[in-house]
């Protein structure tokens, strides 16, 4: 029986994988999944595969692009969830930030460096024509840490994916200002260089089985339901955010989905040229 670690971030996207490694769905092939919650983010499972901690991660395109790119011994193996994330551009519940442009000049809370909440301030401040130069940042570990940090004067602006912070803003916790869609899929699988080639087809098998359990929740009427009691959302938002999501239901790699996120990252100077040369070789 192989074994494989696994990290994820808790929210609602994974349960595919959730329910696939509950129900044993993997036993056929002779592997078994440990999952973890990864509440720091695609961040803390770039150091994860770093240090071996974990084998596979299922994190966001841009920060894990940015960091194979960068010298990640890791490969993508393949889009998880096809469609854009929205992410949600959050503030304090006080009206000292009234408008987007409020927030040029102010501190960005981000659960680690290199992770989604960091690169899409990146993105949006581009967006509004911002001084890259003078974005600031405190790290804050986690959703709750961004939270945390808008209320107590440690940041004036957080993103995060806007689903997952809608019970704090039903709370009052903090206000959603603002959205933001990144341009390319959102998330992907990616696993240590050394998994590719010593369990190439395991892993393929592996994503097939996990891509036909999203294909049966997509398509499962009482879908909204099973999402909004596993992970405390919503049920209305949840049936909003079913309507916009989109996993991988079987396609391949197709290496021009990450056109754009190469390109956007080195117009942020997120990666240099030299970094991004022969980018398809390095990620796949």
């Amino acid at each position: 029986m192989k074994r494989f670690k696994i990290g994820g971030v808790p929210e609602h996207f994974n349960l595919p994988w959730r329910n696939a490694i509950e129900e044993g769905a993997f036993q056929s092939l002779g592997l078994e999944l440990h999952w973890s919650d990864m509440t720091g983010g695609t961040g803390q499972m770039i150091k994860g595969l770093q240090a071996g901690s974990i084998d596979i991660a299922v994190l966001l395109t841009e920060g894990i692009t940015r960091a194979i790119l960068q010298g990640l011994d890791a490969k993508i193996l393949n889009v998880y969830v096809a469609s854009p994330l929205c992410w949600g551009l959050h503030v304090p519940v006080d009206q000292s930030i009234k408008e987007v442009r409020d927030l040029d000049g102010k501190t960005f809370a981000i659960s680690r460096e290199g992770s989604g909440s960091h690169l899409m301030a990146y993105v949006k401040a581009r967006q509004e024509k911002w001084n890259l130069d003078e974005l600031k940042f405190n790290v804050v570990g986690d959703v709750y840490g961004g939270i945390w940090a808008l209320n107590n004067g440690e940041a004036q602006g957080f993103l995060w994916e806007k689903f997952t912070t809608s019970p704090f803003v039903d709370q009052g916790k903090c206000r959603l200002l603002d959205e933001v869609l990144t341009p390319w899929p959102c998330f992907v699988v990616a696993v240590r260089s050394e998994l590719v080639h010593s369990d190439k087809a395991l892993l393929s098998e592996m994503l097939s089985i996990v891509q036909k359990e999203a294909s049966r929740l997509k398509n499962e009427v009482n879908a909204a339901e099973q999402f909004a009691w596993r992970y405390a959302l919503p049920q209305e938002e949840v049936q909003k955010w079913l309507g916009q999501t989109e996993w991988n239901y079987g396609q391949e790699l197709a290496t021009q989905d990450f056109t754009n996120v190469v390109a956007e990252l080195v117009d942020l100077g997120l990666l240099t040229e030299n970094q991004a040369a022969n980018w398809e070789e390095k990620l796949f």
